[in-house]
């Protein structure tokens, strides 16, 4: 059950469409922010439960040598099998969520009218659209996805456009959007956009 009047918000898009921005900029205005990818740090540092179950079941090779988790060896292991990228999600997921609701209630006892906004790369492929009372997705046409992805990772076209390949078509995920923010590039066309979305939402949470 939901107390006060908050309104829980996930932000989401493609790869490098620009979503940090766009969470900057609402957090600028007043919302509230919860980093999702803090919180999936966290719960599997030495020491927490979830890399306890994490290394049951992968073994201590997951391991760096000063006990953390190796997260590019466990991505390698789940990338192609399904079965145990479930079993890796059963230990951490839960973990995440219980911290992601323990920083909403935090925020709530101090405002509960507040905006919370959390950034979600993944949100739709994992399928967390229940967790949140509206999405916003942040677009960008694919070309311009390339260009910043090349400039900001230092990498080839076609290795960019094989990340692009790998993920859920942006298409795809407007289909689940509340709100549509185009970052096409303009700071001041996608700050005008964020601005009209901040009212439309303030009316939401009244």
């Amino acid at each position: 059950m939901k107390k006060g009047n908050y309104l829980l918000l996930g932000v989401t898009g493609g790869i490098a469409t620009g979503k940090s921005t766009v969470t900057r900029m609402l957090k600028e205005m007043g919302a509230a922010v919860i980093d999702m990818d803090v919180i999936a740090r966290q719960v599997v540092e030495p020491g927490k439960p979830a890399l306890q179950d994490i290394v049951g079941y992968f073994g201590k090779e997951v391991l760096q040598s000063d006990g953390s988790l190796d997260r590019k060896k466990v991505s390698k292991i789940v990338f192609n099998d399904p079965e145990k990228r479930k079993k890796l999600e059963s230990f951490t997921h839960p973990r995440i969520y219980e911290e992601f609701f323990r920083q909403v209630n935090v925020i709530v006892e101090n405002n509960p009218n507040a905006v919370i906004q959390a950034e979600v790369p993944l949100l739709i492929e994992m399928n967390l659209q229940h967790l949140f009372d509206k999405i916003i997705l942040v677009y960008a046409p694919r070309e311009e996805q390339i260009r910043r992805l090349t400039k900001r990772d230092n990498i080839s076209e076609a290795e960019a456009i094989q990340i692009l390949a790998a993920q859920l078509p942006i298409a795809e995920k407007v289909k689940y959007a509340d709100f549509v923010i185009e970052n096409q590039g303009d700071p001041e066309h996608t700050g005008k956009q964020v601005k009209e979305l901040w009212e439309r939402l303030k009316k939401i949470e009244n």
